[in-house]
């Protein structure tokens, strides 16, 4: 029996300051999940324990997210050995998932951080998305979003603090941030 994917896969940005990129990324998973769909999520900063990372033991394999960060900020610092390398085997598992024809939507979490920090090169993120499959769905959350992305993307949404909690001193929180 063949799968089912989408006639025409589409490039979604989830960008801007304020709080919500991957919760979004996340809904449009649960909304593909539940019309049949796959999808793989791949972390390119985030590496600690997440509330993610426990609902979707109940959603594989219709959701697979991996990580391929340490969890530490890399701010004010040149990324170091592991973290690179870290990244490096991320992009060419990314690559394989998106070219393995088991996933619908393709998920590049934090994507806008790895750019900057130079993890992942931007030339080689729009490579990937001028050569997906023709059926791939893919989703590019951060900040700072490369112009050059937005310029290629078929959706942009910019999420804009307007009010936060950590304003009020309230810290993040298990289950809300994490």
């Amino acid at each position: 029996m063949t799968k089912e994917h989408l006639d025409v896969g589409l490039v979604q940005v989830y960008t801007g300051d304020g709080k919500g990129k991957t919760t979004a990324a996340l809904g449009q998973s649960l909304r593909a999940i539940g019309r049949g769909l796959d999808v793989y999520m791949a972390q390119f900063i985030k590496g600690q324990e997440t509330g993610e990372l426990f609902a979707v033991a109940m959603l594989s394999p219709h959701l697979i997210i991996r990580q391929f960060g340490l969890g530490r900020f890399i701010i004010g610092r040149r990324p170091d050995d592991e973290e690179l390398a870290m990244a490096r085997h991320g992009w060419t598992e990314l690559l394989e998932a998106m070219h393995s024809g088991q996933y619908d939507i393709i998920i590049l979490d934090e994507i806008s951080h790895a750019v900057h920090l130079e993890l992942i090169e931007l030339d080689h993120v729009l490579q990937a998305i001028k050569q997906r499959p023709r059926h791939i769905e893919m989703i590019l959350t951060g900040r700072n979003m490369p112009a050059a992305i937005l310029e290629t993307a078929d959706l942009v949404t910019e999420m804009v603090a307007v009010k936060h909690p950590y304003d009020q001193g309230i810290r993040v929180r298990r289950g809300i941030e994490f």
